[in-house]
């Protein structure tokens, strides 16, 4: 039985896990954090994404903590709306789609669908030793063992990238802003929108809505170029924010009471991950320690789910790595570079600097979003499907107890 060492516990890997155990491999979670990390904003489950959470069996619990949205609006100042994008414009692939959930809450799911892996929380890997016959690894704990594969699954800031691959400033890519989240009590019944105000100075005020109705997920994002910090000192963090939308209308100053007492606060560039080839021996990536388009591009839990299934699958079907890996990367290339793809006008667009740049951003959104546009807008987002067909991997030579039960089925 061929053992995996997995780093990262948020979505790639749990989901990894599970389809390598599922298909007779043996891995092990490595993750930095202390526990499962709760919190996060919502992210959505859509096209061939729906179709592996479906494979997995998660899609009625995935229901019970489905957060509903009806769209997206744009408020002023004195909270009047300023342009709206209800979900059906796009046939639910805009920015908001028929099927969203808490990352925290699907995150736990995917934790509890891998209650038989092993875990090691509170510990990450320090160093990694590749040989023909498999990887040393030595844990910043001082533990050293010994494993026949290493994945990557540790996010824009991957250790595993860095020690393999090179260091990060040759992948990843800043777009010029930054993005806080963490959850507050909600200043006002959202009424399942997502609601955002923009000031000059390209700076976002956003809340979406939260399973509890008592709660709101607040998301702060700024322009800026890279910012110098401790990406440990969560107080230091929370200043660089509080410094940066101190004064704004809207409900900024409640949102900034709520930032004091978060204790799922994050702090992150918006940032692009591109990795021309996402193995190294017995090392890969997965998710988005080797392709993210950003949290603009919005599809980054969709590429972690349907990367580890394919990885896992194309792992189960050949004894050689090095070609499941080759094959891993040709299947999702195009899917991959197709989710990567930022919006129109990128983050200039999103989070104008002036004025009339807002103003101008949101004329634009009620042009786009009028019923003269309609079928214009839903039929540019019906022509483009996932960029990927998906196998029905099969466990094959990998567990034929599990082939068996399979079958009997």
């Amino acid at each position: 039985m061929k053992t995996v060492l997995i780093s990262g516990g948020g979505i790639a890997g749990p989901a990894l896990a599970f389809w390598l155990r599922r298909f007779g491999f043996a891995p092990t979670i490595v993750e930095l954090a202390a526990g499962p990390r709760p919190g996060g904003q919502t992210v959505d489950l859509r096209g061939v994404s729906r179709v592996v959470a479906e494979r997995m069996g998660l899609l009625p619990a995935v229901a019970e903590r489905q957060v509903h949205e009806r769209g997206l609006a744009y408020v002023k100042a004195d909270g009047s709306t300023a342009a709206t994008m209800h979900m059906e414009a796009l046939d639910g692939a805009g920015p908001v789609a028929e099927i969203e959930i808490l990352r925290g809450d699907l995150a736990e799911l995917l934790t509890a669908a891998v209650s038989d892996v092993e875990f090691v929380y509170g510990d990450s890997i320090a160093e990694l030793t590749q040989d023909d016959d498999g990887v040393e690894v030595s844990f910043g704990s001082g533990i050293r063992r010994r494993f026949d594969l290493v994945i990557g699954a540790d996010g824009v800031h991957s250790r595993v990238r860095r020690l393999a691959f090179g260091p990060e400033q040759e992948f990843v890519q800043h777009l010029g802003g930054y993005g806080s989240y963490f959850t507050i009590e909600s200043p006002e019944n959202l009424d399942d929108w997502m609601k955002i105000y923009t000031a000059p100075g390209g700076r976002w005020v956003a809340l979406r809505p939260d399973r509890d109705p008592q709660y709101a997920k607040a998301l702060l994002s700024f322009r800026s170029p890279i910012l110098n910090y401790d990406r440990r000192d969560i107080d230091a963090q929370k200043r660089i924010v509080r410094e940066r939308f101190e004064g704004l209308g809207w409900y900024t100053p409640q949102v900034l009471k709520g930032l004091d007492a978060a204790d799922d606060f994050y702090l992150d560039t918006t940032s692009k991950v591109v990795v021309p080839e996402w193995s190294r021996g017995r090392v890969a990536l997965v998710g988005d320690a080797g392709y993210c388009g950003s949290p603009m591009a919005g599809h980054g839990t969709a590429l972690s789910i349907v990367g580890a299934y394919v990885l896992a699958g194309e792992l189960a079907a050949t004894d050689d790595h090095v070609q499941a890996f080759q094959a891993y990367q040709r299947r999702m290339q195009a899917y991959v570079a197709q989710r990567m793809e930022l919006p129109p006008g990128g983050l200039k667009m999103a989070m104008p600097m002036s004025a009339f740049g807002i103003a101008y951003r949101d004329f634009v959104l009620r042009v786009m979003t009028s019923k003269m546009m309609s079928g214009a807008l839903k039929k540019m987002a019906g022509g483009t499907p996932d960029k990927i067909e998906l196998p029905e991997y099969s466990v094959q030579r990998r567990d034929p107890l599990r082939v068996a039960a399979e079958e009997a089925e």
